[in-house]
C-alpha cells in the first residue's frame, strides 16, 4: 500500500467519494480539509493534487515543500489560485476543465446559476421574501421586469454563454454576444462590439476566463457608456471587470441591480467594498463562487480530473 503514489484531494466528501469508487486502488488518495495548514502539513511525499475546491492559495513555498509533485488537476475551469514561479521551474503540471470542451457541454450548473441571478435581480425575489418573512404583503414594493423583448448582452459566448443564450431565446429576448473568439457565434446570437453591447442591452451577463486578456475587460469606460437601468450578472472571475465602477454604478443608479458570483480577492471578502455595500441595499445580490457546485456536477468533475492525474503518473486504469 506504501508504494501506491499519494494523491491528495480537496473537495466535497461526494467528488473524493466518487474518485475513491472510480480508482482507490490505484492510488493511495487522501482526502485533506481545503486549509493552507492542512494541505501543508501532508504535501511533502505527495505525488499530485486533485483540487475541485479552490478555496486553497497554492503558493510557491508549498510546492516548494512537495518535492515528488508532478501534477496539480484542477476540477474547476480556473487555476488562478495557484501561484506559478515554482511550479514552472520544476515542471509541474496545472490541468484544469478550460480546454475540455465536449465534457464540459453537458454541464450546466453555472449556466444555470447564472440565470437564477438575473432572474433573482429582475424580479427582487430575494427583498420580496425579506418583506414576507416580516409579516407584510404588499407587490406594489416589488415591481418586476418584463423579460420578454429585452436586450440581454452576454460577454463570452462559449460553453456558459450560449446555454445563457438558449435559455434567453427561450423567454423571448433579444441577444447581443461579444467573443472576438467564437465564430460563428451560436444561434440566435447577433455579434457586437463589447461599447456597443453594453450601451444598448437591458442585462449584460459575463462569462469568460480570467487571462491577461480579459482582466478588466469590464472597465470603467463600459459602466460610464453602460444602459441606464441594466442589470448585470458576473459568475466568471471577479477581475474581469472594474469593480470600484460598478459599485459606484450600483451607488449613483446608473445600474439597477447586480448580481455575482464571484469577487476579486475571495474568498477573503468579509471587507470587501462590494459586500459592505450588499449588507445595506437590496439591488446588490452575491453568492459565494458556488454557480458550478452541484453534487452530480462536482463528482463528474472530479472523476475527470483523477483521470488526467492516472495518465499523468503512469498508473493503470
Amino acid at each position: 500500500m506504501n508504494d501506491l503514489k499519494k494523491v491528495i484531494y480537496l473537495g466535497p466528501d461526494f467528488g473524493y467519494k466518487a474518485v475513491v469508487d472510480k480508482f482507490g486502488d490505484l492510488a493511495r488518495f487522501l482526502h485533506v480539509d481545503p486549509s493552507s495548514k492542512a494541505l501543508q502539513s501532508v504535501l511533502v511525499d505527495t505525488d499530485a493534487i486533485i483540487d475541485a475546491s479552490m478555496k486553497v492559495k497554492i503558493t510557491d513555498e508549498m510546492v516548494k515543500e512537495a518535492p515528488h509533485l508532478k501534477i496539480i488537476s484542477c476540477a474547476t475551469t480556473g487555476s488562478d489560485h495557484i501561484d506559478r514561479t515554482e511550479v514552472k521551474a520544476r515542471n509541474v503540471q496545472i490541468l484544469t476543465l478550460r480546454d475540455d470542451r465536449d465534457f464540459l457541454l453537458n454541464l450546466t450548473p453555472a449556466a444555470e446559476h447564472s440565470w437564477s441571478l438575473l432572474m433573482a435581480c429582475s424580479r427582487k425575489l430575494p427583498v420580496a421574501f425579506d418583506h414576507v418573512k416580516s409579516g407584510m404583503w404588499d407587490r406594489e414594493d416589488f415591481p418586476g421586469i418584463m423579460l420578454k423583448g429585452k436586450k440581454i448582452g452576454i460577454i463570452g459566448c462559449g460553453r456558459i454563454g450560449s446555454w445563457m443564450g438558449r435559455y434567453a431565446h427561450a423567454f423571448g429576448m433579444e441577444i447581443l454576444g461579444y467573443d472576438p473568439y467564437v465564430k460563428p457565434l451560436p444561434e440566435n446570437f447577433t455579434r457586437s462590439e463589447l461599447k456597443e453591447l453594453v450601451s444598448n442591452c437591458d442585462f449584460i451577463t459575463v462569462h469568460v476566463h480570467l487571462t491577461n486578456e480579459t482582466m478588466g475587460l469590464v472597465s470603467r469606460e463600459c459602466f460610464e457608456v453602460i444602459k441606464p437601468g441594466c442589470i448585470f450578472i458576473n459568475t466568471s472571475r471577479g477581475a474581469v471587470l472594474d469593480q470600484v465602477a460598478l459599485l459606484e454604478s450600483l451607488k449613483n443608479g446608473h445600474l439597477l441591480a447586480a448580481g455575482l458570483d464571484v469577487l476579486e480577492g475571495e474568498p477573503d471578502t468579509d471587507h470587501n467594498p462590494l459586500v459592505e455595500y450588499a449588507r445595506n441595499h437590496d439591488n446588490l445580490i452575491i453568492t459565494p463562487h458556488c454557480g458550478g457546485f452541484s453534487p452530480d456536477a462536482v463528482a463528474m468533475v472530479s472523476v475527470h480530473a483523477a483521470r488526467k492525474v492516472i495518465k499523468s503518473l503512469g498508473l493503470n486504469s
